[in-house]
Order: C-alpha cells, then structure tokens, then sequence
C-alpha cells in the first residue's frame, strides 16, 4: 500500500501528536514494542435500538427486584 502522505512529528510536552488534515475525531490506537503505532479510524454512533438480549435482562432485573431477590446495600457514604 502507498503512503498519501509522509511527515515528521514530535511529541509535545503532554505527549501528544498533532495529525495534519486528519478526516476522523476519533481513533483506535494500537501501540506495538518496536514503537509502531496504528491509528484506524473510528465513527462513533447511537445505536438505534436496544438488543432483545439486554430488554429481557432489564426485564429479569425488574422481576428480581419486585420479588425482593436484591443483594446488600452498598455503602457510599465514603464518597
């Protein structure tokens, strides 16, 4: 695969990088031993429904709480 584009970067003094015309605001970062880094791009977005697995889970929940299967309370009061 041909490069588009090839520069010199330098870290700042909070280590961060700059991209240049960067098309993406978001991106996955893998970082490996011999100092290569990947960037891939990343589109984040809402999803549009809830799955049916996480709509019966809530639902067992709710049934577990009104039949008073419940753990402890936690205690926050440190917090």
């Amino acid at each position: 695969m041909e490069a588009l584009r090839d520069y010199d970067v330098h870290i700042d003094s909070k280590k961060r990088v700059t991209l240049r015309g960067a098309k993406y605001h978001y991106y996955n970062v893998r970082e490996f031993e011999n100092g290569c880094i990947i960037l891939e791009p990343r589109e984040l977005s809402i999803p549009k429904d809830i799955s049916a697995r996480t709509l019966k889970d809530m639902d067992r929940a709710i049934v577990n709480f009104k039949s008073g299967v419940v753990s402890e309370p936690i205690d926050l009061s440190d917090f």
